[in-house]
């Protein structure tokens, strides 16, 4: 029983989070409207889907994987409870600068995180930089008056930091199941 192989459940949180990140960046950038598609990603692809995947990385020992995962499915769950509880008639809307040190605060979680990365693979420390990045051009979009042309920025910073975490994700599954490097990401060895 001790030689049960168990499945890497990375790649469902960083394909959770990457694709629910390009979708909510396609509407910071002007694309799209927030509605439906964005806020549906956010609760069931993004939250519910990064917290299994966090809680199947507790069972490979995995602190950092089980911090990661559980944080950033909690942060699409809040987020979407953020946007909908005013439209329910259970809170008001969010004050900007209140949501841009909510912003703030999972930039700093973040660029805590990155540090963790460092002895990772190249690709997972990107993805951690420009999300520590994204994070931060939210918060100050959001902190400073008329901030919706550094909000357009992040959206763009948004979408190259979704598409790396896709990248790592099918790195991850393809390297896997080839055995061999198919998309390099950056191995340390």
């Amino acid at each position: 029983m001790g030689n049960t192989k168990l499945a890497n459940p990375a790649p469902l949180g960083l394909m959770g989070f990457g694709m629910t990140t390009i979708l909510l960046n396609l509407h910071n950038i002007g694309v799209f409207p927030m509605d439906g598609v964005i806020l549906a990603m956010g609760i069931f692809y993004g939250g519910i889907a990064q917290i299994f995947a966090g809680l199947l990385e507790y069972k490979k020992g995995n602190t950092f994987g089980l911090t990661a995962f559980t944080s950033y499915g909690s942060f699409w769950l809040t987020l979407v409870a953020i946007l909908l509880l005013p439209k329910m008639g259970l809170a008001d809307a969010a004050n900007a600068q209140f949501m841009g040190v909510y912003l703030g605060l999972w930039g700093v979680f973040t660029l805590f995180m990155f540090f963790g990365t460092l002895v990772g693979n190249r690709a997972l420390q990107f993805v951690f930089l420009s999300l520590t990045v994204l994070f931060a051009l939210l918060s100050v979009g959001h902190l400073v008056d008329n901030g919706e042309g550094i909000i357009h920025v992040a959206g763009w910073i948004g979408l190259v930091c979704g598409a790396s975490a896709i990248y790592l994700a099918m790195g991850e599954v393809l390297n896997e199941q080839f055995g061999r490097t198919v998309l390099p990401i950056g191995e340390k060895h």
